[in-house]
């Protein structure tokens, strides 16, 4: 199957960007080197092109009630809300953003090698009520302490107003579209989903507007370390369908009090008790940690890391396992299996960064 291109494909080229194919998709992996790219972002300000990801639009508030982990009901128009769409055993089927729309619909942003899937997903419980949008819309990230001044110099309104996980619509350098604050860098800023045919515009007018702010267009390698410090899991990695959330210590996704589909299977493993538990780990060495390393106590291998990698912000290798619930409090201590050495690791809180809040 031939690899599909976002519509900032040409942008990319033209800034002389690495390119791979992630989830089928041709994206950046990073333009300069990794590490600048991350640490514009924790300093200053980093675009992404976040096109990629789907979107889902659901008109049918039970059929939407009835996926979405989370209690609908309370999410008002104009806010969002993360949650999980869990299979009848409890797995994780995707996890999303739902947003709130003033004509009572509900928007759900979903990851991109997933979209077709879900899409086929909810449909399958409730046909005709949803509509696979995603490739009609472009979305790009702009990220960082420098992002929220930048992008009030070229909105239409007060966006520096919107809360933390809410949204507006209106235009951006006047580029029509939805203005939501939120991320997946552990920084402050927005995504902005606009029309394929004004991606190209609204990317060019970004990068020009914010030389002053420092910003540099940010690949995929970015991202990665940024959310891996910023505790936020990914979907293949550190979650799948064979994944309880409660395991990923996603609890706080889940309205349990309602029902939605797989609730039943998670209740029954909450009361049975958890065999394993995601959390994270400081290496004690220079090692690096990687994906499906298995981590280790005692000589015998008892969990699995699901993400690692460099921190450029801290300092040291970091990592997310899941681990047995007798090592999953802060100071155990395990090994990793770094080529048949096992290397001494510390278990830590997550996230491994908060940023901080201005005084």
């Amino acid at each position: 199957m031939t690899a599909e291109r976002t519509p900032l494909y040409e942008e990319h080229l033209r800034l002389g960007a690495q390119m791979t194919n992630f989830s089928g998709w041709v994206m950046p992996l990073q333009y300069s080197s990794i590490r600048e790219e991350h640490r514009a972002v924790r300093e200053a300000v980093g675009l992404f092109d976040l096109s990629h990801m789907g979107e889902l639009r659901l008109t049918d508030d039970v059929l939407a009630q009835r996926v979405v982990s989370r209690d609908l009901g309370k999410l008002r128009p104009g806010r969002a809300q993360y949650a999980m769409l869990c299979n009848a055993d409890g797995g994780i089927v995707d996890d999303v953003l739902v947003y709130a729309m003033a004509d009572g619909s509900h928007l759900l942003v979903v990851n991109a090698g997933n979209q077709d899937s879900d899409f086929d997903w909810i449909r399958s419980h409730g046909d005709g009520a949803v509509l696979n949008v995603g490739r009609d819309w472009a979305l790009l990230g702009v990220q960082g302490p420098h992002a929220v001044g930048l992008v009030q110099r070229l909105a239409d309104q007060d966006v520096s107003a919107l809360r933390y996980y809410a949204f507006a619509e209106g235009k951006v350098a006047g580029v029509t579209g939805i203005i939501s604050r939120t991320g997946y860098t552990g920084e402050d800023g927005f995504e902005i989903f606009c029309a394929n045919r004004d991606a190209s515009r609204l990317w060019r007018t970004m990068l020009e507007e914010g030389r002053d702010d420092g910003i540099r267009p940010a690949g995929l390698g970015a991202r990665d370390t940024l959310r891996l410090e910023a505790g936020l899991r990914l979907y293949g990695n550190d979650m799948d369908a064979a994944t309880n959330p409660l395991e990923a210590g996603l609890d706080w996704t889940l309205s349990l009090d309602r029902e939605f589909i797989g609730r039943d299977a998670i209740l029954r493993a909450r009361d049975k008790g958890l065999t394993r538990i995601l959390v994270g780990l400081r290496m004690l060495d220079r090692s690096i940690p990687r994906h499906g390393y298995p981590v280790v106590n005692d000589g015998e291998r008892i969990g699995v890391v699901t993400s690692g990698n460099v921190s450029f912000t801290l300092g040291y290798n970091i990592a997310m396992a899941y681990v047995p619930p007798t090592l999953a409090d802060p100071g155990a201590r395990v090994g990793v299996d770094v080529r048949g050495t096992a290397v001494p690791a510390e278990v830590v809180a997550l996230p491994f960064y908060k940023r901080p809040h201005p005084k």
